[in-house]
């Protein structure tokens, strides 16, 4: 098992690496909390995947990314929402140019088995998506920009 420290956004991750298996699952631990990460293809070692903005509603992805990932302000102007906690994006409930409340579900983040709400912080208008459905963040990523 092969450990890391990252530091991201001024947060310290502990990750640990573990066997990749034969259905290409890797066993990895982040701060503790293991995941089996599906991978598409044999990999010899981890691959970071950094989040773009989502631009137009784009066709489903293919199999999961590689590794849990943290958003960096990209795209639109205003402030980013983070997440409180590491987890996977089940649902994304707004749409660029969408008027938000403050407290209005904007993103479903499935963490430890449960459904979360991420609401938005503020009142505004979505200026950027900068999750998919799918992707695996990491605590204190930003998922969307609020203007």
């Amino acid at each position: 098992m092969k450990e890391f420290k990252y530091k991201i956004n001024g947060t310290e991750y502990k990750v640990a690496i573990g066997e990749i298996d034969e259905n290409n699952v890797a066993h990895v631990e982040v701060n503790g909390t293991a995941y089996n990460v599906e991978m598409e293809k044999k990999a010899t070692a981890p691959k970071v995947v950094t989040p773009k903005p989502a631009v137009a509603p784009a066709a489903p992805k293919a199999a999961a990314a590689a590794t849990p990932k943290a958003a960096a302000p990209a795209g639109g102007k205003g402030s980013p929402v983070k997440t409180p906690l590491p987890g996977v994006i089940l649902e994304i409930k707004v749409k660029e140019g969408q008027e938000v409340k403050k407290g209005q579900p904007v993103v479903v983040l499935e963490a430890m088995k449960m459904e979360n709400n991420i609401n938005a912080d503020r009142d505004g208008v979505i200026t950027a998506i900068l999750v998919n459905k799918g992707d695996s963040i990491l605590e204190g990523a930003d998922v969307v920009m609020i203007g």
